[in-house]
């Protein structure tokens, strides 16, 4: 697959371009009853994002293509099939190279509606 299935893309999830750590790439997600969240992201072009944190941890695993985190300063690459765990305060930003598709469980409210 090169794109996550349409019915996980319905507008209604869509991820505002203004809650958005990195420019230009597509975010849908799904809210649990306690307030935590899954995001899925898909990078159509290499892209940057910003240096950040979160108050509560995040778990992403790599669906497609390459994705580059930085956590702490320290570089970690992360390919089909591999998984990061992000604790909660923790800086961290990344690249993604086009093609590229996330999967990410927060274990706060990261997008707000």
């Amino acid at each position: 697959m090169k794109t996550f299935p349409e019915f996980m893309k319905n507008p209604i999830n869509k991820v505002d371009a203004s809650q958005q750590n990195t420019a230009d790439i597509e975010g849908y997600f799904f809210q649990g009853a306690d307030e935590t969240q899954i995001a899925f992201w898909e990078c159509h072009a290499d892209r940057v994002s910003q240096k950040h944190s979160h108050p509560f941890d995040e778990y992403m695993v790599c669906v497609s293509g390459e994705y580059t985190a930085y956590v702490n300063g320290k570089e970690i690459i992360l390919r089909p099939g591999d998984e990061l765990l992000i604790p909660s305060g923790t800086e961290q930003w990344g690249k993604c190279i086009a093609g590229t598709r996330t999967i990410h469980a927060f274990g706060g409210n990261r997008i707000k509606k």
